[in-house]
Formats: structure tokens, C-alpha cells, sequence
């Protein structure tokens, strides 16, 4: 999906309106496409993160996810079957939008590839790994606790 055509298409067509004013008005058109640019990708981005979730909740088995590939949505289509729970007593219901930096997306993808398993299914081991682990405590000034790998 590409969003860049969208988006300068977005930016021609507030140019083009503006144009019929005078300069000022067209100055202050392009100011506004460039400052709504990333904001619309976003609002977009959004956009597409709540089809795909009321298009999963339709399907008989699988979910759509949104993935990011540079500036451009993908939607994609993940068969649950075979695919790991957190939980054996828990089901995976909820949802969260995470934006994350490319180089840390791009590090988690190639973690969860070397572990042979989706990159939300190798988050989802990440997040309860960190979430059980135990807090460290403070006495005094020293800091007590441990780390688990």
C-alpha cells in the first residue's frame, strides 16, 4: 500500500485550492501540507490498525496485522493455527499499538527469526519475561536485587 502517492496527491490538491488566492495563501498551504504530512500518515496508520482488528474479529481463524515496511503499511494476513500462547491458561485478546524505532523493529524481527517464531509471538515471551521477573529493592543507598537472563 503506498501512502507516499496518497499523501502528495493530499499535498497537490491543498497547493491547487490555495493557488487560486494570492501568494499568501499558498504559502501558508504549503506550510500546512508539510506540517499535516506525517500527522495524516499516522491518522492513517490508525486507521488501518482498527480495520484490521474488526476485520480479525470477523475471521473464522487468524488475524490481520499492520506491519510497517519503510513509510508503507502491509497488510497481512497470520493462521493462528500452530501459533504459541503466552499462556496455556490465557487467551491473546488484547491489542496495543507500539511504535517503535526502525532499528529496534528491525532488531526484534531478526531476534524473533533466529528463534524461529513471529515477531508478536517473541514480544508477547518478552514482555511476561520482564513482567515476572522481580523488582529490585533499595535499603539505604545500595540497591539489591538480581538479574535473570
Amino acid at each position: 500500500m503506498n501512502l507516499t502517492i496518497a499523501l502528495e496527491g493530499l499535498t497537490e490538491d491543498l497547493q491547487g485550492i490555495a493557488s487560486l488566492g494570492d501568494e499568501r495563501s499558498a504559502q501558508i498551504a504549503r506550510r500546512l501540507s508539510d506540517a499535516l504530512g506525517s500527522s495524516l500518515r499516522l491518522k492513517v496508520f490508525d486507521l488501518l490498525t482498527q480495520a484490521a482488528v474488526e476485520l480479525s474479529s470477523k475471521l473464522p481463524s487468524g488475524h490481520i496485522e499492520v506491519r510497517l515496511v519503510g513509510q508503507e503499511p502491509e497488510l497481512i494476513f497470520v493462521d493462528d493455527a500452530g501459533a504459541e500462547a503466552a499462556s496455556s491458561s490465557e487467551e491473546l485478546s488484547a491489542r496495543i499499538t507500539l511504535r517503535l524505532p526502525e532499528s529496534l523493529k528491525t532488531s526484534v524481527e531478526k531476534a524473533a527469526d533466529r528463534e524461529g517464531v513471529s515477531t508478536n509471538t517473541w514480544l508477547v515471551r518478552a514482555i511476561a519475561r520482564a513482567a515476572e521477573s522481580r523488582t529490585p529493592t533499595q535499603s539505604g543507598r545500595r540497591l539489591s536485587g538480581y538479574v535473570s537472563s
